[in-house]
């Protein structure tokens, strides 16, 4: 048994496993042995062989790699990284098995000095031996004593190949003869000493490889504990990637898993739900037919029928291999759509296990497993009956299978059940909570289609079927000939419906098709109208920031002509300084400021409409210079204005009224802009933190607004710093056509990091 908790747990492992082979492809647990049986022995005082040493020093390095690996991307796989934190390096002692044992399980001379010594004093005996040996063999003295000029080994002793009725020319040790008796091995008295010094240097150095074993051995055993837990681990890792890979190879996935009982927020509680869409037998691979089917506490008894061959077992068991990969918490191939619960048991009724010897029939086998069922199965409870009521006489059966789908009615047991009892499609059609499902059948091929439907009952079609089977048709018109007229009428209705039910099948095609075309049409509109109003917004912020540059460059020629009028006083210089403040109105008037205009501002402009009549106080939209109002001429539809000592004409529309003068004379206006009241002018200006080129605009649009509140005297704050701020103010002011004069402040009002002005 298996609950909600733990296989939710089991497949959100899956899926993290397969974002982690999608980020390393080739992650997995090769190299790892189960030497747990081995390490135990090493715990209680055994010596390992350098193979299984070598085992354990693989595994040591996958424990190390794959903990590594996961542990990269902890943040993406938590409950991989939970069992693989528990993962203990120990690279200490794979190192030593790496230092000690080659990759052929021999033990390295790097192992102890002492071996490597006893090794190279073994191998300097052994190249004196040979060397004496093959001088034995080339000496002519015993050319005709020796069988053949070469040197063999017998009992790990160097021996010559002598003849056998020379034995006693050459002295020396016989160690063996030949099978046919004319060649003894002999070893040579003069090669004795040198055999025994070589043979007490291989000993000796077989006693150190056995105390070097023993000492890694002995290492091994301290650590049997951690290799035992980490080889654990890493199987379930292992377990969880080769879900992951299945996964991906069967394109399969984790299906939602249905939590039965809880509260879904209205009061209602869920029932048990099966939902398979485009699910598959994860046996049949390509050849699968999809299968979509739902089952709710609702109607919790599916009947199936179909013709034989047609896939209603097959059905079944995709139906209950499905439930048990989800609570084995492995993914199954079918939509992500699909959902599951979790069941208590799955009880399957399927094939026939009769026995003579138990006088076991088919109907007995049938109903021995029915009952074991109906003690058993409970509400959380799966139940899979094929060919139902089968094995005794068809009315009994059919009776006898209606009580017991009645029965696991009652208990709001899922049940799926294949028959071919019309009796029983009738049933499930009458009967609330059963639903009728059949399988399709091709009448013009007399083949079964493998295509699920739900909602219809399918008939048998087993004359169809016979024919294909080849049965003669003489046989087959006489079988239908005695078919009762019910039943005739009963497949002509099916067959009916199955038509219907594919031509409304066809239209819901179509019309999703139709859907889908008009959704992708609309997302396209919305797509173009988003664009469109965002060129649009691009376009006015271009031309809003054009117009700004060019009012800022008129700006300074407007100030410059005011300088020249300050400065020369002439007739002609006031003059052009008309024309140009003219020609920049003229410019600023365009359509173009106004299409610039957002709708904020254009509501705004509309709020605060009014009329202008002489003794108003405006301001001009270009440079924001406030002036005050002489004369109208609604002809030209111009206004006489006064900044200053300056006098000019200008457009109507290039001016806003701001206020108004208490001694106004009644005239005919036009609409404009109205701007609240000027409130209360502060006495001095601060200028510290402004960027250079927003000085000039500052001091200007403050010494208008002085000027026009009848202030004398203000102070400019631009304090010390490096002097830069307070020679561009000084510079600016010392040409400004409302300044009288300036000078540095006093002690008591800021010395030289305040300039005081007097308008």
């Amino acid at each position: 048994k298996s609950t909600y908790g733990e296989v939710k747990l089991l497949l959100d492992r899956v899926t993290e496993a397969r974002y982690l082979l999608s980020v390393y492809p080739g992650i997995d647990a090769s190299g790892a042995q189960d030497v747990r049986r081995e390490v135990a022995i090493a715990a209680r005082g055994g010596v390992l062989d350098p193979a299984i040493l070598l085992q354990i020093g693989d595994s040591l390095r996958t424990f190390q790699r794959l903990r590594n690996q996961i542990g990269e991307g902890r943040s993406a796989v938590p409950l991989l990284w939970e069992i693989a934190s528990g993962i203990v390096n120990i690279p200490q002692m794979e190192k030593e098995i790496t230092r000690c044992i080659g990759p052929q399980g021999e033990v390295l001379d790097e192992a102890s000095p002492n071996l490597a010594a006893l090794r190279l004093r073994g191998e300097n005996v052994q190249q004196h031996l040979l060397g004496h040996l093959y001088s034995l063999v080339h000496s002519s003295r015993w050319k005709r004593v020796i069988q053949e000029p070469v040197i063999s080994q017998r009992e790990g002793r160097y021996v010559l190949l002598v003849k056998s009725e020379f034995r006693r020319a050459m002295k020396g040790i016989i160690h063996d003869t030949s099978n046919t008796g004319v060649t003894v091995y002999l070893e040579p008295w003069s090669a004795v000493e040198m055999g025994n010094e070589l043979r007490e240097c291989i000993l000796e150095e077989e006693r150190e490889i056995d105390r070097i074993l023993a000492e890694i051995s002995a290492e091994v055993g301290h650590y049997a504990d951690e290799i035992s837990c980490n080889i654990q681990l890493i199987a379930e890792i292992d377990l969880i990637l080769a879900k992951a890979r299945y996964a991906r190879n069967a394109d399969a996935s984790e299906p939602f898993l249905v939590k039965v009982g809880a509260d879904i927020g209205n009061g209602e509680e869920v029932h048990n739900k099966i939902k398979l869409v485009d699910a598959r037998h994860p046996l049949l691979g390509e050849k699968a037919v999809p299968l979509s089917l739902e089952i709710t506490g609702d109607s919790p008894i599916l009947v199936i029928t179909g013709p034989n061959t047609g896939g209603k077992t097959v059905a079944m068991k995709t139906v209950g291999i499905l439930c048990l990969m989800t609570q084995s918490g492995l993914p199954i191939p079918a939509s992500p759509e699909s959902s599951l619960p979790i069941f208590d048991n799955i009880f399957s009724d399927i094939g026939d296990d009769q026995s003579i010897e138990q006088t076991l029939s088919t109907f007995s086998w049938h109903m021995g497993n029915i009952v074991r069922f109906v003690q058993h199965a409970t509400v959380m409870s799966l139940v899979l009956l094929d060919e139902l009521g089968t094995g005794t006489d068809p009315v009994e059966g059919s009776a006898l299978a209606r009580a017991i789908l009645g029965h696991f009615l009652k208990r709001k047991t899922l049940v799926i059940a294949t028959t071919h009892f019309s009796d029983l499609k009738v049933f499930a059609h009458e009967s609330e909570g059963l639903r009728n499902a059949s399988f399709a059948f091709d009448s013009v091929t007399l083949e079964p289609t493998y295509r699920l439907v739900m909602g219809i009952p399918g008939g048998s079609n087993a004359l169809a079927t016979a024919t294909r089977l080849g049965l003669p048709n003489d046989i087959i018109n006489s079988a239908r000939g005695l078919l009762a007229k019910g039943e005739q009428d009963l497949g002509v209705l099916i067959s009916d419906m199955m038509s219907e039910r594919e031509g409304i099948e066809n239209l819901r095609c179509s019309l999703e098709g139709s859907l889908e075309e008009v959704e992708r049409n609309r997302l396209e509109l919305k797509s173009e109208i988003e664009r469109l109003k965002t060129e649009k917004k691009h376009f006015l912020q271009s031309v809003r920031d054009e117009v700004i540059s060019e009012a800022a460059i008129l700006q300074k020629e407007i100030r410059r002509a005011s300088t020249e009028v300050r400065r020369e006083r002439s007739h002609r210089q006031v003059e052009r300084a008309r024309k140009a403040l003219q020609v920049v109105e003229g410019r600023l008037d365009g359509g173009i400021w106004q299409a610039s205009l957002d709708e904020t501002e254009m509501t705004d402009e509309m709020e605060n409409e009014g009329i202008i009549v002489i003794g108003d106080k405006v301001r001009l939209r270009s440079s924001n210079v406030e002036a005050t109002v002489l004369s109208l001429s609604q002809r030209k539809e111009k206004v006489e204005i006064q900044v200053g000592q300056a006098k000019m004409w200008v457009s109507m529309n290039s001016v806003v009224k701001v206020g108004y003068s208490p001694k106004r004379v009644s005239s005919s206006g036009v609409s404009l802009k109205r701007k609240k009241p000027m409130q209360s002018l502060s006495l001095e200006l601060d200028l510290r933190g402004k960027r250079a080129e927003e000085i000039e605009d500052s001091i200007d649009v403050y010494l208008n607004d002085a000027f026009l509140a009848n202030l004398r005297e203000v102070r400019i704050i631009h304090g010390f710093g490096m002097g830069v701020v307070r020679q561009i103010t000084r510079d600016f002011i010392a040409s400004h056509p409302l300044v009288k004069s300036f000078r540095p402040g006093d002690k008591d009002e800021g010395s030289d990091g305040v300039t005081v002005v007097t308008l």
